[in-house]
This record gives C-alpha cells, sequence and structure tokens, in this order.
C-alpha cells in the first residue's frame, strides 16, 4: 500500500512539474537564470538589492528577479521530484519478487531523469535552442508515459479481451508522441500565434513556404540554419503542420475509441474525452490570442492524453516469456557445475 501512494505521488508531481515547465517556458522565463544549476552563480534567485546588483555585474545584463525564481522553482521541483524516484527504485528493488519487475525497467525512470537533468543544463547554456528545449519537453512526458507503464505493470492485471487492439494502441501512441513533438516545436520556436485564424493558417489551407527550413533541428532560436532571421511565414508552417498532426491523431484515435466502445467502455470514454479535450484546448488558443493560463493548459491535456493512452496500452495482455533452456531439460539432465 505504501508503495502505491509514493507511486500515485510520483505520478502526480510528475504531472504537475510538466505543467510548471510549460508555464516557464511560455511566460518567457526559461533564461530567468543564465547559469546552471544555481541562478547567477547562488542558490536562489537575486532579489535583494545588493544581490542584483553584483549579479549584473558578473553577468552583464538585467536581472529579473521573478522570472529567475520561476525558473529556479522550476528546478527545486525537478530536484524533489529525481529524489523521490530514486526512493521508488529502492523501495522496487527491494519487492522485485513480488512484482515481477526487470530490473531494467525499475531503473529507466531514474536513468529519464539525469537525462532531463542534462537537457536542463543544455537549455540554459545553448540559450533556448529549440531542439534541445523540445526534447526537455519530451523528456517530462516520456517520464510519465514510463512511471505510468511501471505502474500498470505493478498493480494492475491486463485484459486478454485488448488483444486483438495491440495495433491500434502502438499506431495511436506513435501518432500521440509525434504530435506532442510537434506541438514543442511549436512552443519552443514560438509560433502559437502564427496562425491566427481557424480552420485555415493565414487564409489558406495549403502550408506557408518555408516548412522544411523551420523544421531543422541545428538551428538556433528565431533563426535559420544560415543565421538570418525566421519570418512569420516559417512560423506559420510550424503551426500549420501541428495542425495536420492533429487530424492524424484524431483519425487514429477514433478508430480506437470505436473499436473499444464494445470491450472496454470506461476506457473509451475516458479516451475520447482526453481527445476532445486536448482539441478543444487547441482551438480555443488559437481563437482567444494563446492566453498564458490557457496555453498551459493544452500541455497539460496533452500529458493526459498520453497518460490514458499509455494506461490503456499497459492493460494489453503481456508476452509470454521464453523459459530457460535449463526449465526444458529433465530434471536427470540439469547437473551441477561442481
Amino acid at each position: 500500500m505504501k508503495t502505491k501512494v509514493l507511486f500515485g505521488l510520483i505520478i502526480i508531481w510528475t504531472f504537475a512539474l510538466i505543467m510548471l515547465g510549460a508555464y516557464v517556458r511560455l511566460s518567457d522565463a526559461g533564461l530567468g537564470c543564465p547559469d546552471w544549476p544555481g541562478c547567477y552563480g547562488q542558490l536562489t534567485a537575486p532579489d535583494e538589492a545588493h544581490e542584483i546588483e553584483l549579479a549584473q555585474q558578473r553577468f552583464a545584463g538585467e536581472v529579473e528577479s521573478i522570472k529567475g525564481w520561476i525558473e529556479m522553482s522550476h528546478r527545486y521541483a525537478a530536484g524533489i521530484l529525481g529524489l523521490l524516484v530514486l526512493v521508488l527504485s529502492f523501495t522496487l528493488f527491494a519487492q522485485r519478487e513480488r512484482f515481477a519487475v526487470p530490473w531494467w525497467f525499475i531503473v529507466l525512470p531514474v536513468s529519464v531523469i539525469v537525462f532531463q537533468a542534462l537537457l536542463g543544463m543544455w537549455t540554459v547554456t545553448l540559450k533556448l535552442m529549440p531542439a534541445v528545449v523540445t526534447a526537455h519537453l519530451l523528456g517530462g512526458m516520456t517520464l510519465l508515459a514510463v512511471l505510468l507503464a511501471l505502474f500498470a505493470r505493478c498493480f494492475t492485471q491486463p485484459h486478454a479481451i485488448l488483444s486483438g487492439l495491440r495495433p491500434w494502441f502502438f499506431a495511436a501512441l506513435v501518432a500521440v508522441f509525434a504530435q506532442i513533438m510537434l506541438g514543442a516545436w511549436v512552443s519552443t520556436n514560438y509560433a502559437g500565434l502564427a496562425c491566427n485564424d481557424f480552420p485555415l493558417c493565414q487564409g489558406q489551407l495549403s502550408p506557408p513556404q518555408g516548412l522544411m527550413a523551420a523544421m531543422r533541428p541545428d538551428r538556433d532560436l528565431g533563426r535559420d540554419v544560415s543565421g538570418v532571421l525566421l519570418t512569420v511565414d516559417h512560423l506559420a508552417a510550424i503551426h500549420w503542420l501541428h495542425r495536420v498532426g492533429a487530424v492524424l491523431v484524431l483519425c487514429v484515435l477514433g478508430g480506437l475509441i470505436s473499436k473499444l466502445r464494445t470491450l472496454m467502455p470506461s476506457l473509451a470514454l475516458a479516451l475520447g474525452a482526453a481527445l476532445l479535450l486536448q482539441v478543444g484546448l487547441g482551438i480555443a488558443n488559437v481563437l482567444a490570442a494563446l492566453p498564458l493560463w490557457l496555453a498551459v493548459a493544452h500541455n497539460g491535456g496533452a500529458a493526459l492524453l498520453l497518460s490514458v493512452l499509455v494506461y490503456g496500452y499497459a492493460l494489453l495482455p503481456r508476452a509470454i516469456e521464453r523459459p530457460s533452456l535449463a526449465s526444458t531439460l529433465p530434471a536427470n539432465m540439469v547437473r551441477s557445475p561442481l
């Protein structure tokens, strides 16, 4: 029971951290601290007059204490999550015979967090390079998915009735994760307002020019690979591609939901509700000109949709493990090496 409570706390904390990370990014506080892991060379954001003066001298720039505190709150929350996940890993190792979970699955969340910390550092040192920031967002979503899958492995039973839906679930996971990646690319390039009409984008259905240049991962924020500033058309092309991805997700998840309606109506309802919520939030963000709270909620909607889908996938019948060679031999043929 204690392990289950710890799991629940960690999953909720991870979800909240994803929302907080979105708030940091969308409130333009990603460089609220120009160094890492501290903030202007100290453990807290500078807010006293003498601290601000010293920070300005050392880092040669304007110090915004509020943005510094926003960024540091995200780092503190991430540090606490790392400690909680480490405790969980030790707990699962101590009870691995009870849960029958492979060792690599137990250490996977810790590995993701370590890589997330590196991405957090590179986000600052590489000055919000879109590819790095996008990877950082995807890392948070991956951590949430891994934790949910691990929870399901430990505390739920497979449903044989869902065995025929494995290809549908796999296709849905790929589509949703790809769409989250496109949404992250929109957010990290600040392209959310590049298409301010709906369902058209800049008054047309076809993609604006510059899509290939805008999708290059090896470029800095706001510039193409040659260093030239991106135009509104480039940003609109990114936004347009995200909308195309939304249509694909609707088709794939719509098919999966129709299959689930008779097999597991509760899961179909949860998945359908999460999908409609996310689509509604996306449309509302365009029509309302991307208010901060609604943009953060759109990130949360993506995390919720992924969570429902991962949990459903975890309910599929597990592959039968192959017996070892020794277990298949007659007892009189299994000899001691001594």
